[in-house]
């Protein structure tokens, strides 16, 4: 998946439990941890909103978008060099 989660770096860099996170957010731990593990298929903004308020960082802190090489199929002419 090209959205990349980083919570788990904001959480150690501020020495922060994923159960104190999830309890000041407003989340259980098993949502945070299919937060972190990349599970999620969407975040509310309201919880993206209140995650940026306990961590006191930016979206951007916390979503990075990484670009996938796509498996390109070679074109028929080249198949045969």
């Amino acid at each position: 998946m090209p959205i990349v989660v980083r919570i788990d770096v904001e959480l150690a860099k501020r020495k922060m439990s994923v159960g104190e996170f999830a309890d000041r957010v407003g989340l259980t731990p098993a949502n945070v941890a299919v937060l972190k593990n990349g599970r999620a298929k969407a975040v509310r903004f309201s919880t993206l909103e209140a995650m940026c308020r306990v961590l006191g960082c930016q979206p951007g802190d916390l979503l990075e978008w990484v670009d996938e090489p796509e498996t390109a199929t070679p074109e028929p002419h080249e198949a045969h060099r």
